[in-house]
């Protein structure tokens, strides 16, 4: 008899796409691999406000602050590997990877 459960055991692949969520206090992946010329786009599903914002100085992400499903795109045109945080909940952490 095969087993239901052994596909859910299998190892995590890479994510990739296009769509992020921010649920639960925490960005949905947390880590992200796009090509470059990607749009990638947020969604808000919490009932508290988020932004996007870029760790450092000088990053290209800086959305305002996302009311519930508001939503914050932006298209990735360098390779690289961009860190990014709420900074309303600086706790919430991810990043996306960004390859030729």
């Amino acid at each position: 008899m095969p087993s239901s459960s052994a596909a859910a055991s299998a190892p995590a692949a890479p994510v990739s796409g296009t769509t992020v969520a921010i649920t639960n206090f925490a960005f949905s992946p947390a880590s992200l691999t796009v090509k470059v010329g990607t749009k990638v786009t947020w969604t808000n599903k919490d009932g508290d406000a988020h932004t996007v914002t870029s760790t450092g100085s000088g990053g290209p992400l800086n959305s305002p602050a996302m009311a519930t499903n508001d939503t914050f795109s932006f298209t990735f045109t360098t390779p690289g590997t961009f860190n990014y945080l709420c900074t309303i909940h600086p706790f919430m952490t991810a990043v996306v990877t960004v390859t030729p």
